[in-house]
């Protein structure tokens, strides 16, 4: 583990201790699961923003081919190739 150091307010400090006296835990345990839930979120608000913007785009381009879904590997070769 890397030691770090972070500084709480008066009301911070004093309530992160008494949660952890509560949880039978050390106030650096709550701060790591803090910082783990934190991680989480920030990847699954990314992933929910791309599936988003996956959702938006879906049905709004038109490529005037009527046949993209049965011959979609043969177009996309053909675009690679290009």
């Amino acid at each position: 583990m890397i030691r770090t150091q972070i500084q709480l307010t008066e009301e911070q400090a004093k309530a992160i201790k008494t949660l952890a006296m509560k949880r039978n835990t050390s106030v650096a345990e709550l701060i790591r699961r803090s910082v783990d839930e934190l991680l989480q979120k920030a990847v699954g608000a990314d992933l929910a923003e791309r599936r988003r913007r996956a959702l938006a785009a879906a049905g709004r381009f038109h490529s005037g081919k009527t046949d993209i879904s049965r011959n979609h590997d043969d177009y996309l070769a053909e675009a690679y190739r290009e």
